[in-house]
């Protein structure tokens, strides 16, 4: 079995899993829980805090993904297994492309989101819906990021189930278990 390339896989698949993983815990049990928090800007802080303290994993975690997936793309381009292959390739770089893009814009709307207070205790709702005082600044960047989160969840989701795929057309190709025999 080949180390590097075993090595590789690996992380590319880690970075996918605390990438997507988190993101879905915030959307789904952090976001919407955050009234057990009495005071609005309590809320705010808690929710800037945490997701400006995870946007550091999953930038690390997402950019493993894409590093590694970038460093073996030129040898499972997918024409060597056969044509639908080489089109889930395709899509899979622009799924890649797109969660970094969605990410980072998340990411950057985040940041700017926790700076429309001190400590970032920005008042809110929920982490899906802004507080009656918000500024109206704050509650166009919160829209932001919660649109741009549930994109960048839907695409992540998209590239586990695309990187599914493919290992498992890439298992059932002689042709690549001949040539992955080659690799470091």
């Amino acid at each position: 079995m080949a180390k590097l390339s075993t090595t590789a896989w690996v992380a590319h698949e880690l970075g996918l899993a605390a990438s997507f993983g988190g993101v879905l815990f915030g959307k789904l049990a952090l976001n919407p829980n955050l009234d057990v928090v009495q005071s609005k800007a309590d809320r705010g802080k808690l929710l800037n805090t945490a997701w400006n303290r995870y946007n550091v994993v999953n930038a690390v975690s997402l950019g493993t993904a894409i590093v590694t997936w970038l460093a073996g793309r030129g040898a499972i381009r997918g024409d060597l297994i056969d044509e639908d292959t080489r089109n889930l390739v395709l899509i899979k770089d622009a799924l890649l492309a797109t969660a970094a893009g969605t990410g980072l814009a998340s990411m950057l709307s985040g940041l700017s989101l926790s700076r429309q207070a001190p400590d970032g205790a920005t008042p809110i709702d929920s982490g899906t819906t802004p507080a009656p005082e918000m500024s109206e600044e704050a509650a166009r960047l919160l829209r932001r990021v919660n649109v741009l989160g549930n994109v960048n969840v839907a695409v992540l989701g998209s590239i586990v189930a695309v990187s599914t795929i493919l290992s498992m057309k890439a298992g059932e190709s002689t042709r690549w278990a001949a040539i992955s025999r080659l690799l470091p």
